[in-house]
């Protein structure tokens, strides 16, 4: 009876170590904190965070252990007038492993700003999918955040390995977009709250009018990432391609959030590849990317020269 129940117990935690998605670390950094507050309620809040996304089950799909997706959150907190309510920022990191290589490939790096959101320590990581808002606006807030980049990671990992592949991940995220807390200290989920935002960010993935920019995320990974080690030179025209693709749709909808976001954490790969290309090749890249990622235009003109 009891060797049974091992067994069963045994088969239950191998099924469950397989079956979540994330490998995620959240680092909470309360250092802007000022000593007047319980220094262990970061570290329980930490923990509890890092529980929230590794442990519960976000999609249909099981994932090995050596599958699942390497992401980091740090959280830095800021304090508010009100007890135990803090303002924060939120840096998302997501990589993709590329086929026949130990390399991983930035395919997340962003910061959310202005999060505000109640935490007690102890307080349970309650979400619900139909029931996002919750019965503390300012307590739910915390975890609908976190979901939503949860989904956001799964969602960019899948497209890039399958056309439209992210879309079941990307309805979820805008799911919670539309149902969303709401209330003093919350914003970020409206459309009104700014032109890069958590709303704007699922828009641009969902928008049928912006389809193109899944073209390139597919591209890019799968077509041109993946072929690298067996056929670099044609892998490198397929990424040269990705960047008139790019130039296309930034070209057909100025100013959207997706591809500012699309460069975010790629500038030292990107130099990496295109500085082993024919001159001409190089050429049309560094001219794409001084155009398309301003933040590092300086760095491509002189790094791909």
């Amino acid at each position: 009876m009891h060797k049974c129940l091992l067994i069963l117990l045994f088969s239950l935690a191998i099924k469950n170590a397989k079956a979540q998605e994330l490998k995620a670390r959240v680092t909470v950094n309360a250092t802007r904190i000022g000593n007047n507050v319980n220094r262990n309620v970061f570290l329980t809040l930490q923990t509890a965070l890092n529980n929230f996304l590794n442990n519960k089950k976000w999609g249909p799909d099981n994932f090995q252990p050596n599958e699942k997706i390497e992401c980091n959150f740090v959280l830095t907190l800021e304090a508010t007038d009100e007890v135990n309510v803090y303002s924060s920022q939120l840096i998302i990191q997501a990589a993709r492993p590329i086929f026949n290589s130990s390399y991983n490939s930035p395919i997340i790096n962003f910061q959310d700003e202005g999060i505000g959101f109640k935490y007690v320590e102890f307080q349970i990581m309650e979400f619900n999918d139909n029931r996002i808002a919750g019965s503390d606006a300012l307590a739910s807030n915390l975890t609908a955040t976190f979901a939503y980049y949860a989904y956001m990671v799964l969602g960019f990992d899948y497209a890039s390995f399958s056309p439209r592949g992210g879309d079941l991940f990307f309805q979820k995220a805008q799911n919670i977009v539309n149902n969303a807390p709401e209330g003093r200290g919350i914003s970020g989920w409206r459309l009104f709250d700014g032109q890069r935002n958590r709303y704007w960010l699922v828009e641009n993935m969902l928008n049928s009018r912006y389809s193109l920019i899944h073209d390139v995320y597919y591209n890019y990974y799968r077509l041109g990432m993946d072929k690298l080690y067996e056929n670099e030179n044609a892998a490198r025209a397929e990424l040269l391609n990705v960047l008139n693709l790019l130039n296309t749709f930034a070209t057909e909808n100025p100013n959207k959030m997706i591809s500012q976001f699309f460069f975010q954490g790629k500038s030292t790969e990107l130099i990496k590849i295109f500085s082993k290309a024919l001159p001409p090749d190089k050429a049309r890249a560094s001219e794409l990317l001084q155009k398309l990622d301003l933040t590092n235009a300086a760095k491509y003109q002189a790094e791909l020269k």
